[in-house]
């Protein structure tokens, strides 16, 4: 619906004044009962892991319970809609991720737009990945894995835990960027890629460090690069892929967000209480654990690196010609 400018400015008008208006009472009091914490993907996995984290500190700090709730499907989608359905007062919350920045490009049809139907309050941690080779693979660096597939072209397979996942799109991001055909072998998630990767079914696999780290510990997974800017401090003899290939950077990234509209002081409180979370030595030391590593912020500071995030994967998604199964 279009409005006259002058309609436009009145409507601005009072919402801004509005917003002005004084609500000390309504970050005192919140949160008055339980807060769902939606998770767009099945119970066990790295974003419910983040989540239940920072839901359980939630809950001791602010002294209601912030419950997880698994809302898998569609790629992280049905999750995302059922926040962005929800009343935007501060009690449901969404675990923000990468998929949803590479969802906004990879479905045509949504019935939501993420960057402008979601309101960022904190990003939590950030994941690297790990280019592995299967060891029957004759490459035992980044360039000769490159040399190999350029000599061997369309003959080497690449797995990933399905269409659209960052699996699937830091493996094209790597095609395009170094000039070589690898074909797509997508599964139904990353458990039973690694199945076949281990098997020696797939050859090459792009995969949240976390996944693949005992695996490439016992030797059964041969490392090539991580995917981050410096190096894992778990994994210190592997290097980075830009160490090789500028610019190439592929990270899992987690955080939360709730409802465009909700209140500015709800927003506020979450984030600071995250951050306080984040900075605690339990917390921190729990997500080291987890493969990741901690980044916390404002709200501004994780809205911007979702543009960009959306931005970025928008392109490869595009360049890829990759659809949603």
């Amino acid at each position: 619906m279009k409005f006259p400018r002058r309609r436009f400015l009145q409507l601005a008008g009072i919402a801004a004044a509005a917003s002005a208006l004084p609500r000390p009472a309504l970050a005192l009091d919140y949160p008055t009962r339980p807060v769902r914490f939606v998770v767009g993907f099945p119970a066990g996995g790295q974003q419910d892991i983040m989540a239940r984290l920072i839901g359980q500190w939630l809950s001791e700090r602010l002294g209601q319970q912030f419950l997880v709730e698994n809302r898998s499907g569609a790629g992280g989608n049905i999750g995302a809609e059922v926040v962005i359905n929800s009343p935007p007062d501060g009690y449901t919350m969404l675990l923000v991720g990468s998929p949803n920045a590479i969802n906004a490009t990879l479905y045509e049809k949504l019935n939501f737009v993420f960057l402008r139907d979601i309101a960022p309050i904190a990003s939590f941690a950030r994941t690297p990945l790990v280019i592995e080779v299967h060891p029957s693979m004759p490459a035992n660096t980044l360039p000769e894995l490159i040399a190999y597939t350029k000599a061997n072209p369309g003959k080497v397979n690449y797995a990933s835990a399905g269409m659209g996942t960052p699996q699937h799109v830091s493996a094209e991001m790597f095609k395009m960027m170094v000039g070589v055909n690898m074909v797509h072998v997508p599964y139904r998630g990353s458990a039973p890629a690694l199945v076949d990767m281990l098997a020696g079914q797939v050859q090459v696999m792009i995969d949240p460090l976390p996944a693949s780290i005992e695996f490439v510990r016992s030797g059964r997974l041969r490392p090539l690069a991580v995917t981050s800017e410096k190096r894992w401090p778990a994994l210190p003899d592997v290097p980075t892929a830009t160490e090789f290939i500028p610019g190439y950077l592929a990270e899992s990234w987690y955080g939360a967000g709730v409802p465009r509209n909700t209140p500015a002081e709800i927003v506020d409180k979450l984030n600071r209480e995250i951050n306080a979370g984040l900075a605690d030595p339990r917390i921190a030391a729990r997500i080291v654990e987890l493969g990741a590593t901690v980044r916390g912020g404002s709200p501004a500071d994780f809205g911007r690196m979702i543009a960009e995030e959306t931005e970025k994967w928008g392109k490869v998604v595009k360049a890829s010609g990759a659809k949603a199964e």
